[in-house]
């Protein structure tokens, strides 16, 4: 079993590897029949998760993340995390229409929970608010407004 140490290490390279795109990082993170979710993509093996990394759409970039481990205890690790970027591409709403680029920078919050066999991800979800990004960006309304 690897120690505790190590797993929240694992998962922190794993979550940085995720935002940068880097799939050369998946053999030594990930076991080959990861399941991985997000509100973004899902992902039933590596190579699909390698896949969803190789074609992101370019609407968000300059991410920056910044990420601490929480708790790792047994085969689980979970982590806080949080991810600033700049809109940069279009953006297709859920009613379907598009957003152009408006170079706003937007932060976004989450937790991501990993389940590891031996030293690997076997199981990866990340939980965030999806609808503060479109908050940030101005095309939904802010749900902390105050009641008068």
């Amino acid at each position: 079993m690897t120690a505790n140490s190590t797993r929240a290490s694992l998962l922190v390279r794993a979550l940085r590897a995720g935002v940068a795109g880097d799939t050369s990082a998946i053999p030594n993170l990930y076991t080959r029949d990861v399941v991985a979710w997000s509100p973004w993509m899902s992902a039933g093996s590596a190579e699909d998760l390698e896949y969803e990394l190789e074609h992101r759409d370019g609407t968000f970039t300059d991410l920056h993340l910044d990420v601490v481990p929480l708790d790792v205890g047994g085969d689980y690790a979970c982590a806080e995390w949080t991810l600033t970027m700049t809109h940069a591409g279009d953006l297709t709403l859920p009613s379907g229409s598009v957003l152009a680029a408006t170079d706003a920078r937007i932060t976004i919050y989450g937790v991501t929970v990993a389940e590891f066999h031996g030293d690997r991800i076997c199981a990866l979800r990340q939980y965030c608010d999806e609808l503060a990004v479109l908050e940030q960006l101005g095309v939904a309304p802010a749900m902390n407004a105050t009641k008068s």
